[in-house]
């Protein structure tokens, strides 16, 4: 069995998986799950009642590149910080809830949002990993010459295999 999607009925995708990459898949977005759990909501109860945040950049860098600054104006940006990581927050969890309910050994197929809520999680969890391995352009070479006993080759292995995933989902959809 080959791993990875194809296009399925009415716009959706069938997803094929080892038992083994679904373990791997659900670990990973469980990972995403605790990572994009709610931030700090701002002091005021009316705030904290509606999910309005606090605001602030986040200082881990993973953070901020799943939440990054809309504006360079650091108060515009924390302005509009405020009123809408809670909300993104919620969309990736949502989003990575959706992987760790669907992912199955074997065949299934996906919904057309379900399809969607991967391909954002699978996107999710390659920046994540790609920002703890400093991955750049020259990642392929790097995998291609590292020696399978560098403590840092399952980690690279996932990586391209989430590039794989990626592309694959893509194809199917498109």
């Amino acid at each position: 069995m080959t791993s990875g999607f194809s296009p399925g009925r009415s716009g959706g995708v069938v997803a094929r998986f080892e038992a083994a990459e679904v373990s791997l898949l659900r670990s990973l977005v469980s990972m995403m799950l605790g990572l994009v759990a709610p931030g700090r909501v701002g002091d005021d109860p009316l705030e904290r009642a509606l999910g309005i945040g606090a605001g602030e950049a986040p200082s881990d860098p993973v953070l901020a590149r799943l939440f990054p600054s809309a504006y360079e104006d650091e108060k515009e940006a924390s302005e509009f910080r405020r009123y809408t990581e809670a909300t993104l927050r919620e969309g990736k969890r949502a989003d990575a809830q959706t992987v760790f309910d669907t992912a199955k050994p074997g065949r299934a197929e996906l919904t057309p949002d379900q399809a969607q809520a991967w391909l954002r999680s699978l996107n999710d969890v390659r920046l994540t990993l790609g920002i703890k391995l400093e991955v750049t352009e020259e990642v392929h070479d790097e995998i291609a010459t590292m020696s399978e006993d560098d403590p840092r080759y399952p980690a690279y292995v996932t990586y391209d295999w989430l590039t794989y995933l990626q592309d694959s989902l893509v194809r199917a959809l498109w």
